[in-house]
């Protein structure tokens, strides 16, 4: 008796710590992320070398642009295949280039909206986001049964957008925007009480695996939401 109400604390203990070690990281690669943004959109140097401005005005993105999007999109698909036998270190410094990219491919959202619109949706995210995470954590309920629906959903929102890459339907965009909401609401409730789970072992590279999931699950929220209430520059 005296072994498992030992054990107990312990195993909380370290959830506990782990939990923080993600939100540590997740908040570090945000901050990351919105600093790049910031640099890209403000030096004149990079905002020409990724961006085709003309008379103040955004009309289009460099090829350079494009290759950024691309090399992020190779990395978090080399972060996740690797992550579990490459260095701390190596698994550190994926995280951290994967999100300074983001950053980059993020500063068009500076661009096309108003500083007000994205401050309004930040805080409104940021909300949605810490009670989205205490439910996943409180709840006693077992979210596996959300995973089918979640992973589909999503797969279902990646193929109407290459849909409506040809097709720029604004009610397709419209629904889309919505199924993104929910599903990356589901993933976040989803995601923090997987990791939950996945804390009482407690390691670092955990951390950073559970990081950039609840990372993308924060910025796709805001992304989405911001369609909704972002207001586009004139």
């Amino acid at each position: 008796m005296d072994g498992w109400t030992t054990a107990a604390p312990i195993g909380r203990t370290r959830t506990a710590e782990f939990m923080a070690s993600v939100y540590r990281w997740m908040a570090f690669g945000l901050a990351l992320t919105g600093i790049v943004a910031w640099a890209v959109t403000n030096t004149p140097g990079l905002l020409s070398a990724f961006y085709r401005i003309e008379d103040g005005r955004l009309v289009g993105v460099t090829g350079l642009f494009w290759g950024v999007g691309i090399a992020e999109l190779a990395l978090v698909w080399i972060f996740a295949s690797v992550v579990q036998r490459a260095s701390l270190g190596a698994a550190v410094g994926m995280f951290l280039a994967y999100c300074a990219l983001s950053g980059v491919t993020f500063s068009v959202y500076l661009l096309a909206y108003t500083a007000t619109s994205i401050a309004s949706t930040l805080f409104i995210t940021g909300g949605a986001f810490f009670g989205l995470s205490v439910y996943g954590t409180v709840t006693k309920r077992n979210l596996d049964g959300w995973r089918s629906f979640l992973f589909i959903g999503l797969i279902g929102i990646i193929l109407a957008s290459l849909v409506n890459l040809f097709l720029r339907s604004n009610g397709l965009e419209f629904v889309m925007s919505c199924a993104g909401v929910v599903i990356f609401a589901g993933l976040t409730a989803y995601d923090t009480q997987k990791l939950r789970a996945l804390g009482e072992q407690g390691e670092e590279r955990h951390a950073l695996i559970g990081a950039l999931a609840l990372y993308l699950d924060f910025v796709n929220l805001f992304l989405f939401l911001l369609r909704f209430m972002g207001r586009r520059r004139d």
